[in-house]
């Protein structure tokens, strides 16, 4: 998110004033910034001085601008406030954002802040931690406003009125029947434009729900394609047990998606905002894929080892070395990302593996063609025609194995259970690198005869 120029000048305002210690300034001017800034402004900084600053907020200022941080920097501000604060922090948060911070604190801190939450509170909270770590139960809030099917509207209007102070959202009621199954859904503009005496089967619509042991994300991306302000969570017998609603999906999708971008890129998801991760987390997140890719990468130093002797009769086959493996390595990121995508979107399930495999095959073949007609022209007019014959021979048969390669290898990862983020673009490029580069050099051998 870009900074504007004034919300810049404020946050060096309160850096320097957090340098000085001037308390009494400091609180002057954060009573002055908008919630919205403040949670940018929060998370850019150090733990300690997160706290600091926190605590100069009124307290109705504050619930908000929790809420809207990020769960592991809300786990490092409860760390640095008192334990009154914390308690009094953490009875005002909703039971699903609650269960969010609560994944994100040490195992020993969770049951001394569930037990200083009132009885209602506590019990909420415990049906949500009551599901799988990724599952939509795990998400979803148990605070809601039903009807049944044989109320009447005003019947609905009145409870929804006696209880909109506890529902997380009101614009979507599920309506059950006498045995707490879901029988459709009503939003609140039917029962606005409908008769008050009009009967609630008359007006409700088929219910889509999700099952409460069913993936996060893709329940969160079922919510946001249908687009839906909330989708009821059920057991598995269709009995309400709560709602995913459309924020939190948003949340979920933008977690998962971050992860993905990162192990595509090599390194750890960070999972708190940039300038509030120690730097020793940032080492952390990247060396131990550096160090494997590093041993990876040894695998295309031992091919340039064995075709030794080929470089050093055609020197000239060095000088194309970098434009093949990058290729390579880009046509199977291009691959994978796709469908990694695709997977995460439910369009491929891991047994569309044969027919991903053949997609994958022509579209690459047909990439090399392009690609390897364009240097096969270049190569053989700058240097030799046998020379274009290699390099673009080599184009054909790198993208073909590439993109096949990087199109299956998330199918595989999520065959195994592993995420499919973790298997692509390191991996790929890695295998290409080698694979390619055997390629290069066999074609050569058979072309050049050496």
């Amino acid at each position: 998110m870009n900074q504007s120029v004034g919300q810049r000048e404020v946050e060096n305002r309160i850096l320097k004033l957090l340098t000085e210690g001037d308390l009494k300034q400091l609180g002057s001017v954060i009573q002055d910034v908008p919630a919205d800034d403040i949670v940018l402004i929060i998370e850019r900084l150090g733990a300690k001085q997160q706290a600091v600053v926190f605590r100069l907020l009124h307290k109705d200022e504050a619930l908000d601008v929790f809420e809207a941080l990020d769960p592991l920097v809300q786990s490092d501000l409860v760390r640095g406030l008192r334990d009154g604060e914390v308690a009094e922090i953490f009875e005002g948060l909703d039971p699903d954002d609650r269960v969010w911070l609560l994944d994100e604190l040490p195992a020993t801190l969770a049951p001394k802040l569930l037990h200083g939450l009132s009885e209602r509170e506590r019990r909420l909270t415990s049906v949500v931690l009551g599901y799988p770590q990724d599952s939509v139960g795990r998400r979803m809030t148990p605070e809601y406003v039903t009807t049944r099917m044989d109320y009447t509207v005003a019947d609905t209007m009145a409870r929804l009125r006696d209880r909109i102070d506890d529902a997380e959202t009101i614009y979507m009621l599920p309506v059950l029947d006498d045995a707490r199954h879901i029988a459709g859904v009503v939003s609140l503009r039917d029962l606005i434009a409908a008769e008050p005496d009009a009967i609630i089967a008359s007006i409700m619509s088929e219910a889509q729900s999700v099952e409460a042991t069913e993936d996060a994300e893709h329940a969160a991306r079922k919510l946001t394609e249908a687009g839906f302000v909330a989708i009821p969570v059920v057991d598995r017998e269709r009995r309400l047990v709560g709602l995913l609603t459309f924020d939190d999906a948003m949340r979920i999708i933008e977690h998962e998606e971050s992860e993905d971008s990162a192990r595509q890129g090599g390194v750890e998801p960070l999972r708190r905002p940039y300038f509030a991760t120690p730097i020793m987390q940032l080492v952390r997140s990247r060396v131990v894929w550096l160090l494997v890719l590093a041993v990876g990468a040894t695998l295309t130093v031992q091919v340039l080892d064995v075709f030794e002797g080929t470089l050093a009769e055609v020197t000239v086959l060095a000088l194309f070395v970098p434009l093949l493996i990058g290729t390579g390595g880009n046509t199977g990121n291009q691959a994978a990302t796709t469908v990694t995508r695709a997977l995460a979107l439910g369009d491929v399930k891991a047994r569309d593996i044969a027919r991903v495999l053949g997609r994958e095959a022509r579209v690459g073949a047909m990439l090399g063609l392009l690609l390897g007609t364009l240097g096969f022209l270049i190569a053989g007019f700058v240097y030799s025609w046998q020379i274009g014959a290699v390099i673009g021979l080599t184009l054909v048969a790198i993208c073909t194995v590439a993109a096949t390669i990087g199109g299956i290898m998330p199918l595989v990862a999520r065959w195994v259970k592993v995420d499919p983020a973790v298997f692509s673009n390191p991996f790929i490029s890695t295998f290409v690198d080698a694979s390619g580069l055997i390629i290069y050099f066999l074609i050569a051998r058979a072309i050049l005869g050496l």
